[in-house]
């Protein structure tokens, strides 16, 4: 390892998770030099999955969620300072306190944000929130704790539908409107987001499907909502659950290949530029990249995962000081898990890539059950309702490449070919809230002009 990469000057701009396991894995790598973090936020980093599950049940308080660290990485902290644009060719980061940031190597880790409601007077109602931050969820516990009559709940995405979980397990009346035809059938296809459905109207949710809400309706304070449908529902909180935004604004003048889907990278996180070609001194980790990976045909993934965040970043960081030769690529599987409605539901590989999909294992009727994907022949992902043991026997079929549909293996009966189903995936156009795992492809997000 040359004292050229160990040494210099390191920004890391995002410091939440991705940014601060990068920050520890460059001193676990022997980097020596400059290490500077940059969060607009004010608080040091801090987990984001209990903000929707632990903090809304009242059972930890908001400010309790602090990320431990590993190591002392021995870093310069600037929070609550935001990143207002990357100059490639001065090597700065420019900052909006009117300084600025020189770098040798810089690594972009700036996440999302909760998409808000598109009318900004009606998001302003008092009782709209969305839930990305600490001091969002904390907003939003203590109006649950002051227990309103009915909460509204736009969207039926994973956060959606945590969200609807705490309050039901709370005892507050709960509406969920998704514009598809079932909540999670973005991230998990058509079979098994008929069992979320059956779960959230047996837990007492009232679910609106294949409807959008065309107005928030309040006079200072939200008083409820317009449905598409023509009905009305009346409710005291809304929480707006739309997915969310890539944090990629402040690289629009940076020349990099950033838009809606993310920053594009290699598999090695070295970012690209808007012309395709991969630079050497930027590089990126977490939910604000898309990388390509080679058991989903190359496509450009876009990930808002936890574990994704972690493993990225630490080969993010092991490629900034490595020679070329000694650089490692970013091929983790896709994984996510979540708890809701009774059910806790864990995922490997990309549903949303499949073309049919199987129940492996157990059935919807006894609501324990993996279902594995397949596209084209091979296995491509495996979702598990209360039998996440047995992920481990899919993810290796995964990453094996194996015939769809698997063979018997941890499966509690033979699998017969003529039982796949279509996988029902949608088009990301007819949702509400955006999968987990999206395939961005190779379509650009721009038109270019070449010079």
């Amino acid at each position: 390892m040359s004292d050229e990469l160990t040494d210099g000057r390191i920004v890391i701009v995002g410091a939440s998770l991705a940014g601060l396991r990068a920050a520890e894995a460059l001193r676990d790598q022997g980097f020596t030099g400059s290490l500077t973090v940059v969060g607009d936020e004010p608080h040091p980093p801090y987990d984001r999955p209990p903000l929707s599950k632990q903090v809304l049940l009242g059972i930890a308080p908001a400010d309790s969620t602090g990320l431990p660290m590993r190591r002392d990485p021995k870093a310069e902290w600037l929070l609550g300072v935001r990143a207002t644009g990357l100059d490639p060719l001065g090597k700065r980061v420019l900052l909006d306190n009117g300084e600025s940031l020189p770098y040798d190597r810089v690594l972009i880790a700036t996440g999302t944000r909760a998409r808000p409601w598109p009318n900004p007077q009606e998001a302003a109602l008092d009782g709209v929130f969305t839930v990305r931050t600490r001091e969002d969820a904390a907003g939003l516990a203590a109006r649950l704790d002051a227990g309103p009559r009915r909460v509204l709940v736009i969207g039926g995405g994973f956060t959606g539908s945590e969200i609807a979980s705490a309050c039901r397990e709370r005892g507050l009346e709960v509406t969920v409107t998704e514009r598809g035809p079932a909540p999670l059938v973005g991230a998990l296809g058509g079979t098994l987001s008929k069992l979320a459905a059956v779960m959230q109207r047996n837990h007492g949710v009232d679910l609106r499907t294949g409807v959008t809400v065309t107005r928030l309706l309040g006079d200072g304070s939200f008083t409820g909502v317009e449905l598409s449908d023509g009905s009305r529902v009346d409710a005291d909180v809304c929480v707006v659950a739309l997915g969310a935004v890539r944090n990629v604004e402040w690289l629009a003048e940076s020349g990099l290949a950033a838009g809606p889907r993310g920053l594009a990278c290699d598999a090695g996180c070295r970012a690209f530029t808007m012309y395709g070609i991969v630079t050497d001194d930027v590089f990126v980790a977490g939910d604000v990249s898309r990388f390509p990976h080679p058991l989903f045909g190359y496509q450009l993934l876009s990930l808002e995962h936890w574990g994704n965040a972690v493993t990225q970043a630490e080969v993010a960081a092991h490629n900034m000081v490595s020679p070329g030769p000694l650089r490692r690529p970013h091929l983790a599987l896709p994984t996510f898990w979540s708890t809701q409605f009774g059910l806790n539901i864990k995922s490997v590989g990309v549903p949303t890539y499949s073309d049919h999909v199987v129940i492996a294992q157990g059935s919807l009727e006894a609501r324990r059950l993996a279902m594995v994907y397949g596209y084209r022949g091979r296995v491509t992902a495996a979702v598990t309702v209360d039998m996440a043991k047995s992920l481990d026997y899919y993810q290796h079929l995964i990453e094996t490449a194996a015939p769809f549909p698997p063979p018997p293996g941890a499966a509690d009966r033979a699998i017969a070919a003529e039982i796949t189903i279509p996988s029902d995936v949608p088009d990301p156009s007819v949702l509400s809230h955006g999968p987990t795992v999206a395939l961005t492809g190779y379509l650009p997000d721009r038109r270019l002009t070449v010079v």
